[in-house]
């Protein structure tokens, strides 16, 4: 992995599913909890402004679903039951598709919500996670999270996980409202959101598109290859296996770049 060019690095952004946290877990808990308890949240939340409004963006996107023949469940607004049922049909039908659209994630964000309260859901990450977090703000560098999840989504899972609440290590939270993480402009506004220069970060993504938009976008970046042992050779020679690998030992910045999420 070449580091020799991250003298300049201040900023940890981290993809979540396959980087800091097991894919295995956010299909097999988080997904399908989603789908089984989008009925009785509708049901119970349907009414408020909020999620009414994420019910039209659905519907909406339905429409357009359809015109692009991609075969979604039929939309019904004959009646506010039917409009329900619709509702639910189709994000399952979102949910099965493992689509990336924003109505879909925050309204699940919502859902897992209640699960996470309740002591159903705990977020996951993989062990190397905890110690990176404290040692790079030992080093006082930022940590920010990018993920197609929602920002409520993402501070759940990193708030209950079993070690401990890790949120009070990450400075910002940004999903698909920022824009597609394919894209190189998504990275050049978080910079721009940070107050940042994009060199001064570094993206780590399990996603080879991810990691080349923001490198287009002037980020450093390095793809994390969770599915081989640490010991095993990289994939490339801008890979890892493990946050271990990054900033291992390195001496504290001066105090002007401590950690400020309020920035």
């Amino acid at each position: 992995m070449s580091s020799a060019n991250w003298d300049r690095v201040r900023i940890l952004l981290l993809d979540i599913e396959g980087t800091t946290t097991p894919i295995d877990f956010v299909y097999q808990t988080l997904f399908p909890y989603a789908s089984r308890n989008v009925e009785s949240f509708l049901r119970r939340h349907i009414a408020e402004p909020e999620v009414a409004a994420l019910v039209t963006a659905l519907k909406a996107q339905n429409g357009q679903d359809h015109e692009a023949g991609l075969q979604p469940p039929d939309w019904q607004d004959s009646s506010n039951e039917m409009r329900l049922r619709s509702a639910v049909a189709y994000t399952q039908w979102l949910i099965t598709n493992d689509s990336k659209g924003t109505p879909l994630k925050s309204l699940q964000g919502k859902i897992w919500r209640g699960g996470f309260a309740n002591g159903e859901l705990h977020g996951e990450v993989y062990p190397d996670i905890p110690r990176a977090f404290t040692r790079w703000r030992m080093q006082l560098r930022e940590i920010c999270i990018y993920s197609s999840g929602s920002a409520l989504a993402q501070q759940q899972v990193f708030r209950t996980v079993i070690s401990g609440d890790l949120t009070s290590h990450i400075a910002g939270f940004f999903d698909t409202q920022t824009g597609i993480k394919t894209a190189p402009q998504s990275y050049k506004k978080i910079a721009a959101l940070r107050g940042r220069e994009p060199e001064e970060f570094l993206f780590i993504s399990d996603a080879a598109a991810e990691v080349e938009a923001a490198r287009i976008a002037g980020m450093h970046s390095v793809l994390c290859d969770r599915s081989t042992p640490a010991s095993a050779q990289r994939i490339s020679s801008e890979s890892i296996h493990t946050f271990d690998e990054i900033f291992p030992e390195q001496p504290r910045f001066d105090q002007e770049d401590a950690f400020n999420p309020a920035k």
